[in-house]
């Protein structure tokens, strides 16, 4: 055995220490350290930065190995998946253009554009050749490339998508990946080698395809896929406000930036929103005889507290005069609230609420009655009575906004007819280019980062710790109930990253290599970066972007909810 000094010292979850030699790959340690089923690790974290399997180790490091389970392990998977896709659906449909558009339920939509209709043999042959690519198990080779040289590249292959989103990137270099004659270039890492995601499914979805790949909770199977009508018409819905700003990509977005229209675009944005929010308006006011209830319901950082100043102003407009009922208020006192397999409190849990007091509040108020309101007092954790008494008119509709608003249980004293029900939601209608698309979630994190620390004195490094339990009562709580809606409002502005950028890098560039959320900020400032920056000043104050970043015009309500 040669001398110790020439060996690097590798902690590796889960196994212990490893003595491999300079330049091993975190392949070669995978297989070493599963040799049975190394095939389902697909990354790692090295000293808590990621990295793919093809990355040499050239010095003694911590090394925690992960598959599916992690959500950057079904990034990995997914984007590795829709590689060998494009790369089949040009093989299949030669001279297509194939578009990643978004995820949808429990898989991702995208959208075949050739010169003929897309019918499902179409699709059965595509999903064919994809299986032959991982049967071979192809490698994905990455080079690094001159910027210059990689726009070339992509120009003569017609991916003219990319070569505007490079033209405004700030590295002189490009990682570009490589399957058999196709190359292509994406925000995030891949597998080596087709063989890694073998595993998947292609469904013909008119006018596109749904592509599914395994359940992270359970990586053996992949999950049957769940329609989602009105969730997929908000997305077409998105889709057409692209078209009609003619921004679908970030480069074209860039484009606009550059050459000083953004206050432009920021108008017609906003237009966009004020228009949908005043169709809800007069829905409402078509049913008000029969509509009492208006329940808000939507994930963290959808806006939902301008969201519902906005509606309620549109209300006004048509002769309504909307009172608003905080579900805060029903809060269980402390003692009483449940705690979750961690024994923390459960706060997003419907078993935190009254539910009994809420909905004979509820119906006392529908039926003329003064009630006496109560307010919950976070800092001793108990409901009080301050003396606020609340009478409702016939016809006034009680506005409702919590995060159980469209599950049935909250309101369950109260006939259907009687609700109206909105969900809400940041669903974003632009991309990175054709490839790389941008997730839901990500513009979510990304608000909630801003706003956190304008408003409540978080750190970057607070709201990325927390954000995964977030994440988990959302999935439990609003995603379950989201069909249920009369109506969904897509609450995303087409402008928003590039504003949002000046505000969160800083904050992202706080978190150091030594926290576990290292990787996680270095993604996003890696997609942060792609946006060119946009000063704030035409977004006006009535904007729901405005309750992140601040200067809002409903700024006392948006306060009120902070410190709640």
């Amino acid at each position: 055995m040669e001398a110790n000094t020439t060996f690097l010292q590798v902690q590796v979850e889960g196994i212990g220490v490893r003595q491999v030699k300079p330049g091993t790959t975190l392949q070669e340690l995978a297989r070493d350290c599963w040799p049975d089923n190394w095939r389902r690790i697909l990354a790692a974290y090295v000293d808590n930065d990621l990295r793919e399997l093809t990355y040499p180790i050239a010095h003694s490091c911590n090394v925690v190995f992960f598959g599916l389970e992690v959500k950057d392990g079904y990034r990995i998977y997914q984007r590795s998946a829709v590689f060998l896709l494009i790369r089949a659906a040009r093989e299949v449909l030669p001279g297509c253009r194939v578009i990643i558009e978004h995820s949808l339920s429990n898989g991702l939509y995208g959208e075949i554009h050739c010169r003929k209709g897309l019918m499902k043999q179409d699709i059965e042959a595509i999903e064919a050749r994809m299986k032959e690519i991982a049967a071979q198990d192809e490698p994905f080779e990455k080079s690094v490339l001159p910027k210059e040289e990689a726009m070339e590249l992509f120009r003569r292959d017609g991916q003219l998508d990319k070569v505007n989103l490079l033209k405004y990137r700030r590295s002189d270099t490009v990682n570009v990946y490589r399957s058999g004659w196709f190359h292509d270039y994406f925000y995030g890492y891949m597998v080596p080698s087709a063989g890694y995601v073998s595993d998947f499914q292609l469904h013909y979805y008119l006018p596109g395809f749904i592509l599914q790949i395994p359940d992270p909770e359970n990586p053996e199977r992949i999950p049957p896929y769940r329609e989602q009508p009105k969730l997929a018409s908000v997305h077409r819905e998105a889709e057409q406000w692209a078209k009609i700003l003619e921004v679908e990509t970030v480069g074209a977005l860039n484009d606009i930036i550059a050459q000083g229209r953004s206050g432009e675009l920021i108008r017609i944005a906003e237009a966009l929103h004020e228009k949908k929010i005043a169709q809800m308006a007069d829905m409402i006011l078509e049913r008000h005889d029969a509509l009492r209830v208006i329940l808000i319901a939507g994930p963290s950082s959808s806006g939902k507290t301008t969201f519902v100043q906005r509606l309620s102003v549109q209300l006004r407009v048509n002769g309504l005069r909307p009172v608003t009922v905080h579900l805060d208020d029903y809060f269980l006192d402390r003692d009483q609230t449940p705690r979750n397999e961690r024994g923390e409190y459960d706060f997003e849990s419907i078993e935190a609420i009254d539910l009994e007091l809420f909905n004979t509040h509820l119906a006392a108020l529908i039926q003329g009655e003064e009630v006496d309101m109560p307010t919950y007092d976070f800092t001793t954790g108990r409901r009080v009575y301050t003396g606020k008494r609340l009478q409702v008119e016939p016809g006034q509709p009680i506005i409702i906004e919590g995060i159980h608003g469209l599950n049935d249980r909250l309101t369950a004293s109260i006939p259907s007819g009687n609700k109206f029900k909105i969900y809400i939601s940041a669903l974003t209608q632009l991309n990175i280019d054709d490839h790389n698309r941008i997730p839901t979630t990500d513009g979510r994190l990304l608000r909630r980062i801003v706003r956190d620390h304008q408003f409540r004195g978080h750190s970057a490094l607070d709201t990325l710790r927390l954000w995964r339990a977030v994440r988990q009562g959302e999935r439990e709580n609003i995603f379950p109930f989201q069909e249920q809606a009369d109506i969904m409002f897509n609450s995303s502005l087409i402008y928003e990253f590039a504003v949002l950028r000046q505000y969160a890098e800083p904050l992202l560039q706080t978190i150091g290599r030594e926290d576990p959320a290292y990787s996680e900020a270095k993604r996003l400032l890696k997609f942060l970066s792609y946006f060119l920056p946009l000063e704030p000043v035409d977004v006006p104050a009535t904007s729901i972007l405005r309750e992140f970043i601040g200067g809002s015009c409903f700024e006392e309500t948006i306060s009120a909810a902070n410190e709640s």
